[in-house]
């Protein structure tokens, strides 16, 4: 088992809509998925703590937050060993953003895939 620098589960599916709330809206009715206040839908992983969660967040058509690509959609990965994975995607050539942001739930980068889909890395923060 390789415990270095990986992704660990999907963190969230994010993607745009002319009008966020009606399909927030259809999605709630039809498939139960509730958004925690006026957020995103947070899904809890029971057995992976606190932090075990994946999130599924409708944004506005026109948001930069997935980049200049002009795509649909873009996934969150939870990664362990944020600086170590993108160290080694860096020597592998990928494209990777220079910005970085971090918060009281975790830190986060970007990279862009071949086809030109932004990907969001996510590692929580330590538990306990």
């Amino acid at each position: 088992m390789n415990d270095g620098p990986r992704v660990t589960g999907v963190g969230g599916v994010f993607f745009r809509s002319s009008d966020p709330e009606r399909l927030y809206q259809w999605y709630e009715r039809h498939l139960g998925l509730r958004r925690e206040g006026d957020s995103a839908v947070v899904l809890r992983w029971a057995d992976d703590g606190p932090t075990g969660s994946t999130v599924f967040a409708i944004f506005p058509s026109d948001t930069e937050y997935f980049g200049s690509s002009g795509r649909e959609f873009m996934v969150n990965l939870r990664v362990r060993d944020l600086d170590g994975l993108l160290r080694r995607l860096a020597a592998e050539g990928v494209q990777i953003d220079p910005r970085r942001e971090a918060f009281p739930y975790g830190r986060f980068a970007w990279i862009t895939d071949p086809d030109g889909n932004r990907v969001e890395l996510w590692e929580p923060p330590a538990s306990g």
